[in-house]
């Protein structure tokens, strides 16, 4: 069945944006390259905000996805530049990205925030402004 995994990061300061850009740009080239990997979205949000939409073969294809290269170097450095940041997965009958909508409903319904070093007082209830769903922009598998 796949696997839909949906992840919410707000970047506390500019001064951790050139980085983040750059990191960004690794981890999207890996996944596009990622065996399993069927289709996703990024949608830059307001306020520093950033959503990531990932749709997997399976979860064994995300966690391989997840512990190498580019997002594993990545990981690390967002316990300090985040205050915000949350994550949902589950799986679905389709191969089918689903709309925005469906994963915010998903992150407010069952998401989790993830450990930083420096939240912010809403981090733990991931309590956050509706998404800005104009600016998506879809990740497709290299060829």
């Amino acid at each position: 069945m796949p696997v839909v995994s949906v992840t919410r990061l707000r970047i506390r300061s500019w001064r951790f944006m050139p980085r983040f850009v750059i990191h960004t740009l690794g981890t999207t080239r890996q996944v596009r390259g990622s065996d399993g990997f069927l289709g996703g979205a990024l949608l830059p949000d307001r306020r520093r905000a950033f959503w990531t939409m990932t749709l997997w073969d399976d979860g064994a294809a995300m966690k391989r996805y997840m512990t190498s290269g580019a997002h594993l170097r990545a990981m690390p450095l967002l316990l300090d530049w985040c205050d915000e940041a949350s994550v949902v997965r589950w799986t679905q009958d389709t191969a089918v990205p689903p709309d925005w909508r469906e994963a915010d409903r998903r992150m407010r319904a069952d998401g989790r925030a993830s450990k930083l070093r420096h939240p912010a007082p809403t981090h733990a209830s991931i309590d956050y402004a509706a998404p800005r769903l104009s600016r998506s922009v879809a990740l497709v598998r290299a060829r």
